[in-house]
């Protein structure tokens, strides 16, 4: 039997053809060969299905997932056989070719540390309009700064290790916009990741994108997240709830903000 590859890049697709093609370019890009590529479709009707089936490598298509995103990627999760586990959507796709190579690189110096990692992340950039802004701050992390809202963890550029989430958990499937905030907020709980103070992953933000098109219910659950885990850093829920109420005073300023 084979080794398991090092990487398992999970992409979640649904009538993705538009931006599909700079994802999956952007991994055949990578100077690290040792990954498994996972492709989770939700029954695309476009040419997303055309251009998977054009994949070579080690892929696999699982299709017609439905139940929403966290599902999908949960559904991601359970068919990977990878150490180290990614989630790069078909909006998104690495800033350079050696990502992979470099996260790898953080992993092995941390185990020859003596100080194995679960987790690592790295900075984003976005694309708007077909616009690729600078690259956004990367504040550093600590669990009290994540849980008051102060530091980031972009999920386009997260590396898990898989045998992480049996400790933690795996998706909350009931969750539409949050669910990444909750699993961090699982992890981090036990774990400290290690930061790469570089962009990994550059994240395109447009209206069709889920977390971009209904903001006042994007902040609602994130609120009711933070919220469950508030016994962990109640000091720090308690700075988040100041920053939420300002931030929902902006959308409220806002007629048109959070309309789908």
């Amino acid at each position: 039997m084979p080794n398991p590859p090092t990487f398992s890049i999970i992409t979640c697709t649904l009538n993705s053809a538009a931006t599909l093609a700079d994802t999956l370019a952007s991994v055949r890009a990578q100077t690290c060969r040792d990954v498994e590529q996972v492709f989770v479709d939700g029954g695309s009707v476009d040419g997303t299905l055309g251009l998977l089936a054009g994949c070579t490598g080690n892929t696999r298509l699982l299709r017609d997932v439905g139940g929403g995103i966290s599902r999908a990627m949960n559904a991601g999760i359970a068919a990977a056989s990878g150490d180290i586990v990614a989630h790069l959507h078909a909006d998104d796709y690495y800033a350079d070719p050696d990502v992979l190579a470099t996260v790898s690189d953080a992993f092995a110096r941390a185990e020859a540390a003596g100080r194995p990692l679960d987790w690592v992340f790295g900075a984003i950039r976005v694309r708007k309009g077909g616009q690729l802004l600078p690259p956004l701050p990367l504040p550093p992390f600590s669990y009290r700064a994540f849980a008051a809202g102060s530091a980031t963890v972009p999920h386009p550029a997260v590396f898990v290790r898989r045998a992480a989430f049996a400790q933690v958990g795996l998706f909350d499937e009931h969750l539409r916009y949050a669910m990444d905030i909750d699993l961090w907020l699982r992890l981090g709980a036990i774990s400290q990741p290690a930061v790469i103070a570089r962009p990994l992953a550059v994240f395109r933000d447009h209206p069709g994108s889920v977390s971009s098109s209904n903001k006042r219910a994007a902040r609602r659950e994130e609120f009711a997240v933070r919220r469950r885990h508030a016994g962990k850093a109640p000091v720090a829920f308690a700075i988040y709830c100041l920053r939420y109420l300002k931030r929902l005073r902006a959308l409220n300023a806002k007629p048109d903000a959070g309309r789908v």
